[in-house]
């Protein structure tokens, strides 16, 4: 068998979600602690998942990707534990990381279920991971994580992306076929995240505007006809008085119907499985505004545990352990923004409420382990 030096475990991060009607407003709280979101505000979010039973369907779609990663993972010859962790959810990232120290693991390979930069995006699950370290390290349990880079441009993701936006239109009625519009939807974030995304700011936005243009391109290659991608966005939450990335997309549709558009096939590039944001805020609310509109709508699928994506993250375990090995692993991207780098500079996508600190690769972990440790 291969191994996987220096890492001796793979740690599968997400978001989390409930799993039943009692775990929905917990969840919520989990979520929003030190946001100030209102309380009504959380009772509103509570019936999307209440309409779906009161679970979210995240967390089974994380077990499908987990079984797929240690498939993969097998295939290519490596015998490595592969665990699942939660932001803010069981299983919750530092009970997931507990579990592989106790188990022998000391240095982890991280792989998010997040593929884009921001601080919603990238940088809170940095700090939840400092965060576990840290108070592993003050239980005796000392464990160092690295993370891959952010892989919205890595061809495991465009590709199954731009295969799916094609089986999409082709679901439509041939006569609507030609002029359908690509709506491309993301999750939205405050504009101010969005201005301290990246090294330079702007990367969230910038990030979708690449590959929505991209996807969209080869599309166009595909089909023979030329289209133009336009760029949404959904879940906005917080203070109205706060300005949030825009267009919603609701709002996008009914433009698009006003200016005679006939049909529309949308695209959650924003996301890599049917979780919330996808069931609700797509599949009822974008459709039900289409179907008030007279819209033809396809939702094009999302990545989940395509073959392509699930091969695509294990090639980017392998480039992040060549990089710790001191190695200069190739690095395969589409569009002209990336690679972006696998240890973030210290000031890249800031927490924009309070100073946490955030895992940035094995060599931050020392002082603050001592600090915890003392």
């Amino acid at each position: 068998m291969r191994r996987l030096d220096p890492y001796d475990a793979v740690l599968l991060l997400s978001f989390g979600g409930p799993e039943g009607p009692e775990d929905v407003v917990p969840f919520l709280e989990n979520v929003t602690r030190g946001r100030g979101v209102p309380a009504e505000r959380l009772l509103e979010v509570a019936t999307h998942y209440e309409a779906v039973g009161g679970k979210s369907p995240i967390n089974d779609q994380n077990r499908a990707l987990l079984a797929a990663l240690r498939v993969e993972l097998a295939d290519r010859g490596y015998d490595v534990p592969v665990a699942w962790g939660n932001r803010n959810w069981a299983p919750y990232c530092v009970d997931a990381l507990r579990d592989l120290t106790d188990a022998g693991a000391r240095r982890v390979v991280v792989v998010t279920t997040s593929a884009y930069s921001s601080y919603s995006s990238c940088r809170q699950y940095r700090e939840d991971l400092a965060d576990a370290v840290i108070a592993l390290a003050a239980e005796g349990r000392p464990v160092a994580v690295d993370r891959v880079r952010a892989y919205y441009d890595h061809p495991g993701f465009a590709g199954p992306v731009t295969q799916a936006t094609i089986a999409a239109l082709e679901a439509l009625p041939g006569d609507l076929r030609d002029d359908a519009r690509l709506v491309f939807v993301t999750h939205s974030i405050p504009v101010a995240m969005d201005a301290t995304a990246g090294p330079a700011g702007g990367a969230y936005a910038a990030q979708h505007a690449e590959l929505a243009a991209l996807v969209a391109d080869r599309v166009a290659a595909a089909t023979g006809q030329d289209r133009r991608p336009d760029l949404t966005y959904c879940s906005r939450s917080g203070s109205p008085g706060q300005p949030w990335l825009e267009p919603d997309v609701n709002d996008h549709l009914r433009r698009l119907a006003a200016e005679g558009v006939r049909a529309v096939v949308l695209v959650p590039f924003g996301f890599v499985s049917d979780h919330m944001e996808v069931v609700h805020d797509l599949d009822a609310e974008a459709a039900d505004t289409a179907r008030e509109l007279g819209l033809q709508l396809r939702r094009a699928a999302t990545v989940g545990t395509h073959p392509d994506f699930v091969a695509g993250l294990v090639d980017l375990v392998e480039e992040r352990a060549e990089r710790a090995r001191g190695g200069q692993p190739r690095e395969p991207v589409v569009g002209d923004l990336g690679p972006w780098p696998s240890v973030c500079l210290a000031g890249c996508c800031p927490n924009p409420r309070a100073a946490r600190p955030a895992a940035c690769g094995a060599d931050w972990v020392a002082p603050l382990v001592a600090e915890a440790v003392r």
